[in-house]
């Protein structure tokens, strides 16, 4: 539970463009419930991660009372990821307003401006850990595989309009096109040698959409779950997919899955990586966890995961 302090000031770093943007039309209403609350707003518009680890690295968090993040999740991931390397702590407040809002999603966060501001600007926090990949962070999923080089090359607009669905339109035109990928994958406890279509590193539940995709994860237990689609005939695609939806595909013959705190992924192929929704690095990815690095707030009256 997060003790207020009276510090009187709130960083805001938004995305006008996120989503549909709509966003951009609901400002000064967010700024007026702040105001009403007795904070006094410091805006911080997003652009390419520059100026929010720009205004993290000299702000006295001391004077802060907390942050609020709008926007989706990639804008969620350059929040996260400034908040960490300036060894910033203060909690956060989410305003989801992207195409799929998986890390917002977790939390079981409401869809409306009104009932999403009672909560950022509420006293009720919850931990969450923070996955590390090489020298980023991420919130809530990094992927890697044929379905990253489809959602990179989605039109932004058809995201825009159809949210998660045009990913899947995407993926379904280009299934006879995917080919196996060789990988390695190393923990401190068993190595696996694979062929793979495509796999997710979790720190949530959910990603692109696909609500069930993690199942099991918790987001403060100090564990990443990895989720691999091993090479399978393409006639077993449509009722594996089936199963992904409903989250009973850990159990597939088809599907590889296991938590662990550390790994490493090698392949001698050049694989399309992807984090928190933006181009990420290359191979090879060393993973580890963040224990319950950041306080996020949640429903007083609604999240029952106490801490």
């Amino acid at each position: 539970m997060y003790k207020e302090n009276h510090k009187n000031n709130i960083l805001l770093y938004y995305n006008p463009y996120s989503g549909s943007g709509i966003f951009q039309h609901n400002l000064d209403r967010i700024i007026e419930r702040c105001q009403e609350k007795g904070f006094q707003v410091v805006p911080v518009r997003a652009a390419r991660g520059l100026v929010i680890d720009e205004a993290l690295s000299k702000i006295d968090q001391s004077e802060y009372d907390r942050i609020i993040a709008a926007g989706g999740d990639g804008t969620m991931n350059l929040c996260v990821n400034a908040m960490v390397k300036h060894d910033i702590h203060l909690p956060m407040g989410l305003l989801p307003s992207g195409t799929a809002n998986d890390f917002a999603y977790y939390f079981e966060l409401p869809t409306g401006v009104e009932a999403l501001l009672d909560i950022a600007l509420g006293d009720k926090t919850t931990k969450a850990d923070v996955g590390k990949v090489n020298d980023r962070y991420f919130i809530n999923v990094a992927a890697l595989g044929a379905m990253v080089d489809v959602s990179q090359r989605t039109d932004p607009n058809l995201k825009n309009a159809l949210g998660t669905m045009a990913y899947y339109l995407k993926a379904l035109t280009e299934l006879p096109q995917i080919h196996p990928m060789n990988v390695r994958l190393t923990t401190p406890d068993k190595i696996y040698e694979e062929q793979i279509y495509f796999m997710v590193v979790m720190n949530g539940e959910s990603a692109g959409g696909f609500r069930k995709l993690s199942p099991n994860s918790s987001i403060s237990d100090g564990k990443l779950d990895v989720v691999a689609f091993r090479k399978m005939p393409l006639v077993e695609f449509g009722p594996l997919l089936f199963e992904v939806v409903n989250g009973r595909h850990p159990e597939n013959k088809n599907v590889l899955y296991f938590q662990t705190d550390s790994l490493k992924i090698e392949s001698d192929e050049d694989i399309d990586t992807d984090i928190d929704g933006e181009h990420g690095e290359k191979l090879p990815l060393e993973f580890g966890v963040i224990e319950r690095r950041l306080d996020v707030f949640v429903s007083e009256k609604d999240w029952k995961n106490d801490d």
